[in-house]
């Protein structure tokens, strides 16, 4: 069939086999690889993308259900500029990206939760419910937590893009002391 994918801005007109998932299509045809694919079966998130503002599970999504929609990767996080999302800097500066792996899929849910919600930080159920989403094998989910907290409070001028922590810890130090 042949669709066309608005991705990151981007058009990209495509001829794709109907049983073909949109991760797959992502990563190889428009050769973006930042969404990664774990289980394959919609539980681990490390696939997450926003497919017109909402985070899928891109594993799960046809690409021909994705004709003529806006389809949003971590590549497209970045502003025009290149600078860095507030989540980027934040999971940079918590120390939430370990083995990186699950960290894309964790980003987009992410920033479609504040999108969705940008008082998130003062609703512990629902972050704890949007970090819960997603699986990760590294980091103890606490780094991510105060990441998503730190962003959070970033887009609403509450702290400075660039602190070092949400803690009080010297500079350079984690919250284990190390």
């Amino acid at each position: 069939m042949r669709i066309t994918l608005s991705v990151n801005g981007r058009e990209h007109p495509l001829e794709v086999e109907p049983r073909r998932a949109l991760a797959d299509v992502l990563r190889e045809d428009c050769r973006l690889t930042g969404t990664h694919l774990g289980c394959e079966l919609g539980v681990c998130g490390a696939c997450t993308v926003l497919l017109d503002g909402e985070a899928v599970r891109s594993c799960l999504v046809l690409a021909v259900q994705c004709d003529g929609r806006s389809i949003r990767t971590v590549e497209g996080l970045a502003g025009p500029d290149g600078r860095p999302h507030p989540l980027q800097e934040a999971f940079s500066a918590e120390h939430a990206l370990q083995c990186g792996f699950c960290t894309p899929g964790f980003l987009m849910v992410a920033a479609a939760a504040l999108e969705d919600d940008p008082g998130l930080a003062d609703d512990p159920e629902r972050l704890e419910a949007v970090v819960g989403s997603n699986l990760c094998r590294c980091t103890g989910y606490t780094p991510i937590h105060r990441a998503v907290v730190r962003a959070a409070r970033a887009r609403a001028g509450r702290i400075g893009r660039r602190e070092h922590t949400l803690h009080d810890e010297p500079e350079g130090r984690d919250a284990d002391g190390s």
